[in-house]
């Protein structure tokens, strides 16, 4: 089967969530063969987590935020993974 590659339709986006809201997170590679997507498991995995998770955060950061993250890079440098451990900040989760 060929994959595809591009943008992706509403219609997908709706399978994804369904799978995901039937399966939870977690096996990317299973959700072609269960759900018809013809994505390959990291298109479905990052579409998740980058656009379609509910607890997303979208928008500006607060200045709250903002000072928390100035000071955890201060810290921590360019680890964004570990600082995100410490704030909702980020789809690094």
């Amino acid at each position: 089967m060929n994959l595809k590659k591009g943008p992706w339709t509403a219609a997908e986006d709706a399978i994804l969530m369904e799978y995901v809201k039937k399966h939870g997170e977690g096996n990317w590679n299973a959700v072609q063969k269960h759900s018809g997507l013809s994505r390959c498991g990291k298109s479905c995995r990052l579409r998740w987590a980058n656009h379609l998770r509910p607890n997303l955060k979208k928008g500006a950061f607060t200045q709250e935020e903002e000072q928390l993250i100035i000071e955890l890079h201060a810290k921590m440098g360019n680890k964004w993974a570990r600082m995100a451990a410490h704030v909702s900040l980020c789809v690094c989760k």
